[in-house]
């Protein structure tokens, strides 16, 4: 009798283990597949540049490793008419050779919270003057507030007119 016993304690046993586990496992995935699904997205904007600073290593001299901009861009939705934030960076001059380079870090202030972007910008200079217009690239996001809350994916830069770029920003 008692192997009989020990067997239908070990059912029981298991069976509410399985149902009061299920629940949670339920509610995990439909929390990360919700979670997912929110990050999943592609958000197109267009940056003005309204303010930029220039602090060169030779003042009035060549471009330089180390030469830093800060600059300020107001941001608008993908059809340029309402205004929707601002990007707020700094990039520090890495290479001056084949046409140089920089390391930016940058804050993209949006409705709902801030993401981190950071990375390379290559051929910003050519003999020694700044190109028009610069060169698109690419960056990673690095984190971010609020609803891009530890945020992941790149932003892609193209520049449209002077002083004007379309970011397009994949949420992974």
């Amino acid at each position: 009798m008692r192997p009989i016993r020990a067997a239908c304690l070990g059912t029981a046993t298991a069976l509410v283990t399985l149902l009061a586990c299920a629940p949670v496992a339920a509610a995990a995935t439909a929390t990360d597949s919700a979670h997912a699904k929110g990050r999943d997205r592609v958000i197109t904007v267009i940056g003005h540049l309204t303010q930029q600073t220039r602090f060169p290593v030779n003042p009035g001299g060549a471009p330089a490793q180390g030469d830093r901009t800060v600059f300020r861009s107001i941001l608008f939705d993908k059809d340029d008419k309402e205004q929707v934030g601002e990007t707020n960076g700094t990039c520090t001059t890495t290479r001056v050779d084949n046409g140089g380079a920089e390391e930016c870090v940058v804050t993209y202030n949006l409705p709902g919270g801030q993401l981190t972007v950071q990375g390379m910008v290559f051929g910003i200079l050519t003999q020694g003057l700044p190109t028009i217009p610069p060169p698109s690239f690419d960056n990673a996001i690095t984190g971010g507030t609020g609803d891009y809350d530890r945020a992941r994916g790149s932003v892609h830069a193209d520049s449209i007119a002077p002083g004007t770029r379309r970011f397009t920003i994949d949420l992974d």
